[in-house]
């Protein structure tokens, strides 16, 4: 005889056989609200009635919006893979930076909680998915011989380099999409004539920006750099 499936067994829409609705059901709607209208559109409230369920049910996986936020951020950064395994620390951090930009461009509304969230919360008291970049990148480099100092350095000059970048390119927006003028274009006509002359200069660069040449040129440096300052793993 076949025995019954588990009472944990989850059904297409996230919920247990017993109809319970799990922790994963509830941040996955979730980022789909904050995907679509930004964190601000989202409220207990509202994310009750896109699951279905009384508001105070979602209170048992998250006590707060700020805690959802949170949950949401973990969720995103669980999708960021590091090997720490890999020999060429290098051509792994250039793999997670370009991974890190695919996020951000998927979901740019989440951005904000990955850049600016963790600012208000002490290291020990964030999401334990969301310190797991930092503890695989800091073995992925120990390993290869790095001191632990050196190997925070590292990763703190990454990071603040890809928030900085994934800010940056999703702020590069055309003022007039089918406007072929590149001054048009991005709006710098409303610019005073004789001031900023280098950014109306660079017209064509600015509309013609390239966020994954952008990227790579970016980790050039970083890498280059690093590799020359830092004594050389052992």
């Amino acid at each position: 005889m076949t025995p019954p499936p588990a009472n944990d067994a989850l059904d297409a829409g996230g919920s247990n056989r017993d109809g319970k609705i799990t922790r994963d059901a509830v941040l996955a709607a979730a980022l789909e609200i904050i995907d679509r209208d930004g964190a601000d559109a989202l409220s207990m409230r509202r994310l009750a009635r896109a699951l279905g369920r009384d508001p105070m049910i979602l209170y048992r996986h998250a006590p707060n919006k700020a805690a959802l936020l949170d949950g949401v951020a973990e969720v995103i950064l669980a999708r960021l893979k590091v090997d720490p395994a890999d020999p060429d620390w290098a051509a792994q951090l250039r793999s997670v930076a370009r991974d890190y930009r695919q996020l951000a461009l998927a979901h740019p509304h989440v951005v904000p909680l990955l850049v600016t969230r963790p600012l208000a919360t002490p290291l020990g008291l964030r999401p334990q998915g969301t310190l797991r970049p930092l503890e695989d990148v800091l073995t992925l480099l120990t390993r290869v011989g790095f001191s632990r100092l050196d190997a925070l350095h590292i990763y703190r000059a990454l990071f603040g380099f890809l928030h900085g970048h994934v800010i940056n390119e999703l702020q590069e927006l055309i003022d007039n999409p089918d406007e072929t003028d590149d001054l048009l274009r991005l709006g710098l006509y409303r610019l005073p004539i004789g001031e900023f002359p280098l950014i109306r200069s660079l017209a064509s660069d600015l509309a013609s920006y390239d966020g994954a040449a952008e990227l790579e040129r970016g980790l050039d440096i970083l890498l280059t750099g690093l590799a020359a300052i830092l004594p050389a793993p052992r």
